[in-house]
């Protein structure tokens, strides 16, 4: 007489799975892990999910591009607010844990649908994905309405990160042909699988074309590399010290710079200085000394009264560039007794040093009694200084005529018939005006070019492939460090590169479909009885888990098979059912 005994149950702990799950959709128990179809609705959660993550992408790259505006960006919102903030800080922290969070998800997402898991995100996460989706919606409106001419800085940038962002994208895409692949291979030939497989043939192509769309100064021959350009101190060196002041100018000539820019303002009494601002609030103690008049003109006070205020103090408070913790004692208690700086006494630093002066004038209110004089008043600076006129360069269009002893530049960009007609040697661009074809043209006309505000070192290597003359910049300190091009290829170099990391991608792809053809093969051969005796046995979980995967794979095919087995002993269980219902 043969006595069977009942088979049992064998559980497996599945920790990774559970973390996966249990964190995605808060499903921690096995029985409540499913490998069914996700449900329409959950799919479309899945594609918000990828939207959000996309958008987020976008948000966060061009905030790592536009570093090199937040000085601008700061200076923009404060002559809305009145009110001087450094506004970068919470962007960028709320952008860095939106971003974390939804490429979390979006790797939880990815893991499922490798698993053959069933997606079911979790309320709270769903809550998470819209705030995150609609806070970065608000902001890109926001910035579009309030810095819209930044968006620029992403096609600029592309010319520096443009080659290394097609191979991140090229790997990143090729990686995603594993899930592809078992979803064309592993289910029957539907209409979505085949859709979804020219979808994803279509973006790989492209990826694989895309660097004829890329164009960079920068891949060139190291040969044709011209020297390396200028460097303008704008106001001075600002981070080092308060903007347009004596102190800040010496610390940009202690960093080499070719040249000083200053920003000039007439005086009630008709002395030119140096100030930003329309008003004087933001740079000295105008609120504590003159409280009633912080917000008129500073062009409407005298010089006796502007030499009275304290022009450093506030750069100790608000640390507008995160760099006083850097600055020594000495400098700091120098900052302290900072004072108004007047055009004379800078343009008398640039003569010693025997450097030039760029000179950025505005014009005071109709009100003013040097209203029609303020370009005499600042000619009579120039000559009382001794500076040489020839290393003055002059930037506003009007009255051009009077000032013919000095450097001409144009802040417009004009054509070089309009140039010469005006008797301008050279412009002054902002970087986004200045593109590397319209510098080629200035060039070959012997105009020579300088590019403003240029603060980054990839901004600064692309602006010197292209050939500029010189740069104006916040950061002189930082320039200083990039002896050379952040990255220089030859364009047979760059050919070379491209074609093999697309052959590359290739070779992967296509052993990827055919691993997952032979895998899937087996798996429809497999004997399910088979199956069930390894798992009695207590194979590895590896193992057991992979033939598992075979016989819920069979599906119908083998049940029938199963069923006739096993009813020829009385007391059997039929071992698909049994393996179905262990499963989990």
């Amino acid at each position: 007489m043969v006595k069977h005994q009942p088979l049992q149950q064998v559980y497996e702990k599945q920790l990774c799975l559970s973390f996966l799950t249990g964190i995605y959709g808060c499903r921690w128990k096995r029985y409540q892990r499913s490998h069914d179809d996700s449900s329409k609705w959950e799919c479309a959660w899945f594609i918000i999910l990828c939207s959000t993550f996309s958008l987020l992408l976008f948000w966060a790259y061009f905030w790592l591009e536009a570093h090199n505006d937040y000085n601008q960006f700061n200076w923009l919102l404060y002559n809305r607010s009145g009110e001087w903030k450094d506004r970068t800080v919470p962007i960028l922290a709320t952008t860095a844990v939106g971003f974390s969070y939804i490429t979390f998800l979006m790797i939880l997402a990815l893991c499922h649908i490798s698993l053959g898991q069933q997606l079911n995100l979790y309320w709270i996460h769903k809550v998470g994905v819209l705030a995150a989706l609609i806070t970065t919606v608000s902001g890109v409106v926001s910035i579009d309405d309030v810095w819209g001419d930044e968006w620029d800085i992403i096609l600029i940038s592309l010319q520096s990160t443009g080659p290394f962002l097609h191979i991140g994208a090229l790997a990143a895409v090729t990686a995603l042909g594993w899930l592809v692949a078992e979803h064309v291979v592993r289910a029957e030939r539907t209409k979505f699988h085949m859709i979804l497989l020219l979808v994803y043939l279509s973006v790989l192509l492209a990826l694989y074309m895309a660097p004829l769309a890329i164009s960079s100064p920068c891949i060139m021959d190291k040969n044709s590399l011209k020297s390396r350009p200028d460097v303008i101190g704008r106001r001075g060196a600002p981070m080092l010290a308060p903007e347009n002041t004596l102190m800040s100018f010496n610390k940009a000539l202690q960093q080499g710079v070719s040249s000083l820019e200053a920003d000039v303002t007439v005086s009630l009494d008709g002395v030119p200085f140096l100030m930003r601002d329309r008003t004087l609030k933001r740079t000295t103690d105008i609120a504590k000394v003159f409280p009633d008049r912080q917000h008129e003109d500073a062009s409407l006070f005298n010089w006796t009264e502007i030499r009275s205020l304290n022009a450093g103090q506030w750069f100790l408070e608000n640390d507008p560039f995160w760099t006083v913790g850097s600055l020594t004692g000495r400098d700091r208690n120098r900052i302290r007794n900072l004072t108004v700086c007047s055009l004379v006494e800078m343009l008398r630093l640039a003569a010693r040093a025997n450097r030039s002066a760029l000179l950025y004038l505005r014009r005071p209110p109709p009100e003013h009694p040097h209203y029609k004089t303020w370009i005499m008043d600042t000619l009579w600076a120039v000559q009382r200084s001794g500076i040489s006129q020839k290393r003055v360069t002059w930037t506003p269009d009007t009255d051009r005529g009077r000032v013919r002893g000095l450097q001409q530049t144009s802040l417009e960009k004009l054509s070089v018939e309009e140039l010469r007609h005006r008797g301008i040697s050279s412009l002054t661009l902002r970087y986004s005006q200045a593109s590397n074809k319209d510098i080629q043209d200035f060039l070959a006309n012997n105009m020579s070019v300088t590019v403003y505000p240029v603060n980054e070192p990839w901004l600064y290597s692309v602006l010197w492939c292209s050939g500029v003359s010189s740069v104006s910049s916040d950061t002189p300190q930082v320039l200083r460090k990039v002896p050379y091009p952040i990255w220089l290829m030859s364009p047979d170099k760059y050919c070379l590169v491209w074609i093999t990391s697309d052959l590359v991608s290739i070779a992967i792809v296509i052993g990827i479909f055919i691993f997952q053809k032979w895998r899937m093969s087996g798996m429809q051969n497999y004997n399910p009885e088979q199956i069930m005796l390894s798992a009695v046995a207590r194979r590895p979980s590896r193992d057991v888990n992979i033939m598992k995967e075979k016989l819920i794979f069979s599906g119908t095919k083998t049940q029938e098979k199963g069923k006739n087995v096993c009813c020829q002993h009385h007391g059997r269980t039929n071992p698909l059912d049994l393996i179905k219902n262990g499963k989990e």
